[in-house]
């Protein structure tokens, strides 16, 4: 039988899962400035697997609008560039030796808008998944209803929704954050 303790214990464990994720793919958005986190996540064709680009090459910023990818091995580097075009990042990789380069394009305000929207939509799906993990949580502490007093099970549940408002004001202040720097020109 599961105690109150660990039911919290297990919702702020898979709460904390989902804000990490959030900012994981917030690190993915592009801003006006070069970061090697809009490619080190790309997944690049490497001897018959899937691999992250930051696994297989080193990336740096020699310039704020240009970004270096220098694969650990030369011959994947048409495997990597045709792993950035494709994508959806939007970035044109130029070959240059043994080495890819990456002008990142100012961007517009248009395109502003657009990534600002994703950051909210992508902010919506983590309160989506904290707000399951809510549910469970809650489903878990009426499954030992009878083993609990009643008073311990109505501070277990809102222990589990200030839990949820703790991560709520997380996810808020990570997309909001995300979205400044997208505005910012």
């Amino acid at each position: 039988m599961q105690t109150p303790d660990d039911i919290l214990q297990v919702a702020q464990a898979t709460m904390t899962k989902a804000v990490d994720h959030l900012r994981k793919e917030l690190r993915g958005i592009r801003t006006g400035r070069a970061q090697p986190s809009l490619v080190e996540m790309v997944r690049v064709e490497y001897y018959g697997s899937q691999s992250d680009l930051k696994s297989i090459a080193a990336i740096s910023v020699p310039e704020p609008s240009q970004l270096l990818i220098k694969p650990f091995d030369a011959t994947t580097i048409t495997d990597i560039k045709r792993a950035i075009e494709t994508s959806g990042i939007g970035l044109n990789p130029m070959v240059e030796g043994k080495q890819i380069r990456l002008n990142i394009p100012a961007l517009t305000g248009e395109r502003r808008k657009q990534l600002a929207t994703l950051c909210k939509k992508i902010s919506e799906e983590a309160k989506v998944a904290v707000r399951n993990v809510r549910r469970d949580a809650n489903k878990h502490a009426e499954g030992i209803k009878g083993n609990i007093p009643e008073d311990e099970l109505e501070t277990l549940k809102t222990e589990i929704q200030d839990l949820l408002k703790k991560y709520e004001t997380e996810i808020d202040d990570a997309a909001a954050k995300k979205t400044k720097e997208v505005e910012t020109v």
